[in-house]
């Protein structure tokens, strides 16, 4: 190690320790004397660490369980991990994000959740992330936004959205509640890095087209674009002049009859995410919406069970709410908050 270095290994491992202090204080509320768990795998184990240094520099017990020492792609919680979420108030999801694992990831989040846990979910999650960009923002002014937009969506019955590259949808929204990860609170989750407010839109309710131009989840940024064609909730039909990532699509989205209804709306918020090719990131990106097919039990009003979750990400929409009352208004304009 470099010591006193500025550039060096140690001073990179205090920056790290800094972002994840910076979450777990004002995203995950971590207070002294609770206990925290930290999941992770072989290659997140310097991620964990600053997790597990940067709570315990906040006053909590913590405890790091390793899902290396089981085979995988893991379909199942482990027996010995359930008996752990019990007993811990946090709960830190860091570790490799394999698209064989989205069941998996759905389970953990379920029983974390049910055990009343407040978890921050980061699987995927680079070094970069948490030295730089996403993780050191001020999240208390991201909050400002977020707040703004959940108030301006109160009463929406339906949402059209359109963006640059093509897409074109309208969405029922009506009765279904916003969430943040900006405030994970007792028996919630939200990712880290933080800055997106979501809905689950009603299931048969989405019609049009999402022109993706951003990435993808587990599939990375997209090298051109891909149309998704939405009928009743339900994706009827890709294309994309490159056919490997069509096929690709079009096997994640044949897991299971879910897995093509329509899951999720939302909108990045975090002025310093970046858009690389991991969703973690990606989805918070500022003047960023992405739509996503698959579960979304979670949420409010969610009632796909599917199996697995895929998010689907476009630049700078424009979002037009259609309210209960008949009005309309602009929520979105090319990608920036209108309040």
């Amino acid at each position: 190690m470099d010591g006193g270095n500025p550039g060096g290994v140690d001073a990179q491992f205090d920056e790290m320790v800094e972002g994840a202090k910076n979450a777990l204080s004002t995203v995950l509320s971590l207070k002294k004397g609770e206990y925290m768990l930290i999941v992770i795998d072989d290659s997140k184990a310097d991620i964990g660490r600053a997790f597990e240094v940067g709570g315990k520099c906040l006053g909590a017990s913590t405890k790091m369980y390793s899902l290396s020492k089981h085979e995988r792609p893991i379909m199942e919680v482990p027996s010995d991990l359930s008996c752990l979420l019990k007993n811990h108030q946090v709960i830190i999801n860091t570790f490799s994000s394999n698209s064989q694992e989205t069941p998996f990831r759905v389970k953990l989040l379920y029983e974390e959740i049910q055990n009343k846990a407040r978890v921050g979910h980061a699987p995927g999650i680079t070094t970069s992330m948490m030295r730089e960009g996403p993780m050191k923002v001020n999240y208390s002014e991201i909050v400002k936004s977020a707040d703004c937009l959940m108030e301006q969506f109160k009463d929406v019955k339906s949402v059209h959205i359109t963006a640059p590259a093509g897409t074109d949808i309208t969405m029922d929204l009506e009765n279904r509640n916003w969430h943040t990860d900006l405030r994970i609170n007792e028996g919630d989750f939200g990712n880290l890095p933080a800055g997106e407010v979501w809905c689950a839109p009603v299931e048969n309710g989405a019609n049009g087209k999402i022109v993706i131009d951003g990435s993808i989840g587990d599939l990375g940024q997209v090298t051109c674009l891909l149309t998704m064609t939405v009928k009743n909730g339900r994706l009827v039909d890709v294309e994309c002049d490159d056919r490997e990532l069509s096929r690709q699509v079009n096997e994640l989205s044949d897991i299971d009859d879910g897995a093509r209804i329509i899951g999720e709306l939302g909108i990045g918020l975090n002025p310093g995410a970046r858009i690389v090719g991991v969703m973690l990131e990606d989805e918070k990106a500022g003047e960023t919406a992405h739509i996503a097919f698959g579960n979304n039990i979670d949420m409010s009003g969610g009632n796909n069970h599917s199996k697995t979750h895929r998010d689907y990400l476009f630049y700078k929409p424009t979002i037009i709410a259609t309210y209960l009352d008949g009005s309309k208004k602009d929520i979105l304009r090319d990608g920036k908050v209108v309040c």
